[in-house]
């Protein structure tokens, strides 16, 4: 029994978010949890290219009509992804557990899941912060100044005008600290879905349908409550999460390092104006990073905790923060969309992982 679900493990480790093994074992707790013994045993066969079930029947040897069953299952119940189109052949593809799985079982979590789950999130996230992140902040839309360079895709506002449906979920990771008894009261309605992935969502009564200006008003209720802006990291985004510092576990885990500026797929970081500065004690409230702290009467910056959110800015009574270009060598890539970045993100993680193994190896003979 333990070998399928060894198996599925290694499966979703060789996927773009990786899932790594702990000492403990306490993944291999949560993939029982989720899946059962037949469905462990055919997911490994599902990969990152969409497929009819016939052909990931083939692979596996098994019956048709049975794996067509056995997916349909799966992809109701959050553990892999489809694309069911009225009058074509549904087709399936793998999904990585964050972001992905975790994120399909908003409505279905217990205080057993969120435990193991807070206790695996510091080996799981870790990954987050590998070469290409899975999501990227972009400002939210009151700290855009006049005569400020942004592209469209790092602009919240062009990015949902560009979208034909529209769906809001509930933030898995709000929802997670208000069952482990903690939770900051913000708004709980914030993963914004869009395209191809709403319809997923919508299938599976993950969330509900939203208008345009709905959705509009969503991203000025997340500047209003301090909520870092985090699309997919792609110019072409199926996501929006609105996250916080004291659930989000990206955020959360990105916070203990010295310098997340370094680690966020960010092109921007703010810039503060001493001598503006009125010393209100707004931006450290709303910083998620720590990046701004009072000394004296003076609000005071560490640039290199900074993820370049514009939370600070949009607030600023005196516009003594503004947010500012980082220069271009710091600029991070953003993959076309969601299938050049699980490519390119799988290349690094197989590049890192290789540079592990070899130095492993170097150590062993020394």
């Amino acid at each position: 029994m333990s070998t399928v679900y060894e198996k599925l493990r290694h499966h979703l480790d060789s996927l773009p978010g990786g899932f790594p093994a702990t000492e403990n074992g306490v993944e291999i707790r949560i993939l029982k949890r989720l899946f059962t013994p037949e469905e462990a045993e055919i997911a490994p066969f599902v990969g990152m290219k969409l497929e009819p079930a016939e052909a990931i029947a083939r692979k596996a040897g098994m019956d048709t009509d049975k794996v067509d069953a056995l997916l349909h299952s799966m992809a109701r119940r959050g553990l892999i992804f489809s694309i069911e189109t009225v009058g074509r052949p549904h087709v399936f593809m793998a999904a990585q557990f964050v972001v992905g799985i975790w994120e399909y079982h908003v409505n279905d979590l217990d205080k057993d899941f969120v435990k193991d789950m807070q206790e695996y999130s510091p080996v799981l996230f870790r990954e987050a912060f590998g070469p290409l992140p899975q999501l990227r902040t972009i400002p939210v839309g009151k700290s855009i100044q006049a005569g400020m360079e942004v592209l469209p895709h790092e602009q919240a506002e062009e990015l949902v005008r560009k979208q034909s449906k529209f769906l809001v979920a509930p933030c898995i990771c709000r929802r997670e600290h208000e069952l482990s008894g903690g939770g900051c009261q913000k708004l709980m309605d914030g993963c914004l879905v869009f395209g191809w992935g709403a319809d997923y969502y919508e299938r599976n009564g993950l969330g509900r349908l939203i208008t345009l200006e709905e959705t509009l008003e969503i991203l000025r209720k997340a500047d209003e409550e301090g909520l870092v802006l985090q699309p997919g990291n792609s110019r072409d985004i199926v996501n929006i999460c609105l996250c916080c510092g004291d659930c989000c576990q990206v955020l959360k885990n990105l916070k203990l390092y010295p310098a997340p500026g370094d680690l966020s797929s960010s092109p921007f970081r703010v810039e503060l104006d001493e001598e503006a500065c009125i010393g209100c004690g707004t931006c450290p409230d709303r910083c998620q990073m720590d990046a701004l702290e009072m000394q004296g009467e003076k609000a005071a910056l560490k640039p290199e905790r900074c993820i370049g959110c514009g939370l600070c800015v949009s607030t600023c009574p005196t516009e003594a923060l503004k947010l500012i270009r980082k220069p271009l060598d710091m600029q991070p890539e953003v993959p076309k969309n969601q299938i050049e970045a699980f490519i390119l993100r799988g290349k690094l993680r197989a590049q890192a992982k290789a540079g592990l193994n070899d130095k492993l190896e170097r150590l062993k003979k020394i």
